[in-house]
């Protein structure tokens, strides 16, 4: 296998964590993006990954990012956006500064990292990797602002993935159900909202980080150069198969 080098913003997430101790594992070089002063998910003590504080949400941290990479001449093989949130609440019930919040969480840092990312690998090429939902592509109740928000992200994919391919950047994104993390604790720890969301996902488990992480290594692989523009469900069947017999 080829070492290659990868930087991971959201590091500090359940599922960007994940990812990058699965490519590190992988003997891959790994470089961990975080929100500068904000919880590492313990990964300062790991040996393995080279720690970066890069706030995603502002475009210029991010450009003096890819900026010290290019600089220390490290040959950057991909890169991959953990970053989200969650919100729960119809339309009439979302307030402006919530909708803000969602859409710069999630649309934002993920167009803020491709637009830095694809100037960066514009000679060299590389891959990138988001991370939509299964409700961007069907309709859950309650779910208006971050659908959007998921939403965005794959027309985002398809777009940069067709921009950019003539000098070799492939865009794609992964698409969770729900999954066991820091930040789907308040669902998690319900048990009548787990068993409920359970049910609703055909393989009949709410998702653990591996199952996402293994999928966005996948895609960062140089091996799969013919993907691109594509966005794969790692959803237990949440999006695409009915659980309950008709």
């Amino acid at each position: 296998m080829i070492r290659e080098t990868y930087a991971i913003f959201g590091a500090a997430g359940g599922i960007g964590s994940r990812t990058c101790l699965m490519l590190s594992d992988l003997g891959h070089q790994v470089w961990a993006c975080v929100r500068p002063g904000g919880n590492s998910g313990g990964l300062l003590d790991s040996e393995r990954l080279s720690l970066a504080e890069v706030d995603a949400e502002n475009w210029e941290e991010i450009d003096s990012f890819f900026l010290k990479l290019k600089n220390d001449d490290v040959a950057l093989s991909g890169v991959a956006v953990c970053i989200g949130s969650i919100l729960l609440k119809p339309a009439h019930l979302t307030r402006r500064e919530e909708f803000d919040f969602t859409l710069n969480r999630n649309l934002g840092c993920a167009f803020g990292v491709v637009r830095a990312a694809c100037r960066h690998f514009m000679k060299t090429g590389g891959s990138i990797a988001l991370v939509s939902s299964a409700v961007a592509s069907h309709g859950y109740a309650n779910h208006e602002a971050i659908a959007a928000a998921k939403g965005g992200i794959e027309a985002l994919v398809r777009s940069a993935a067709s921009t950019y391919s003539s000098s070799g950047i492939r865009v794609n994104a992964v698409a969770p159900g729900l999954v066991e993390t820091p930040l789907s604790e308040k669902i998690v720890q319900s048990d009548a909202a787990y068993e409920s969301s359970r049910r609703m996902h055909a393989l009949g488990r709410i998702g653990q980080p591996d199952d996402v992480a293994s999928a966005i290594a996948w895609l960062l692989d140089s091996r799969q150069s013919w993907i691109t523009g594509q966005v794969i469900g790692v959803d237990g069947g949440l999006s695409r198969v009915n659980s309950r017999a008709i």
